[in-house]
């Protein structure tokens, strides 16, 4: 419908199908995106304020911020703010070997609060239950490269390093969905004259 509406304002016939037509402009969209993100860098879109917690934090406080502050993840860091894991809803649950089903509220209870012993067989800090392997990128990389990391890894949060690898920030899929939104606002619909 939008498509016939434009070409109405036209007096003169194209030499192009409707179908045709649909396809140019959905390949000019891509090529818009795809331009779009190679000129926005991380640092234009990340989260500069981010929540960290270190290696010796206790389950149970970082368990706390992620439910406070409504997060998915929390960058480890160590005391220069380099990045040293990753943890996440999902290394608490399965740290704990909850279902959600049986019992869940009793058990992550049970799992982040302290054991008050000076040895435990069960984990009792972040460090314990961290994901060690943490894909980084840097603040002046493209949204495109971006893209392509998320897609190959499946990471939805990626934290963003500076000078010297110390932590500036946090890119996240939607960061970078909102910088695609942004920009095509900014864009406009095209408001073709007649000819």
């Amino acid at each position: 419908e939008a498509l016939d509406a434009v070409l109405a304002r036209y007096n003169e016939v194209l030499a192009v199908s409707r179908d045709e037509l649909r396809e140019l402009i959905d390949r000019t969209q891509r090529l818009a995106h795809q331009r779009r993100l190679s000129d926005t860098r991380c640092a234009d879109v990340m989260t500069r304020e981010v929540t960290t917690v270190e290696y010796g934090t206790p389950l149970q406080e970082a368990w706390t911020l992620l439910r406070k502050l409504g997060l998915k993840v929390l960058p480890v860091v160590d005391r220069g703010r380099h990045v040293v894991g990753i943890v996440t809803l999902t290394d608490f649950l399965d740290a704990a070997s909850l279902d959600v089903h049986h019992g869940f509220d009793q058990r992550l209870r049970s799992f982040i609060t302290p054991s008050q012993r000076s040895h435990s067989d069960r984990p009792e800090v972040v460090g314990q239950i961290m994901t060690r392997k943490v894909r980084v990128t840097r603040e002046h990389r493209t949204l495109s490269d971006l893209v392509l990391l998320f897609d190959s890894t499946g990471h939805r949060h990626i934290p963003v390093v500076g000078e010297g690898g110390k932590l500036v920030g946090m890119v996240t899929q939607s960061d970078v969905v909102a910088a695609l939104k942004v920009g095509a606002s900014l864009d406009g619909p095209a408001d073709p004259a007649p000819a």
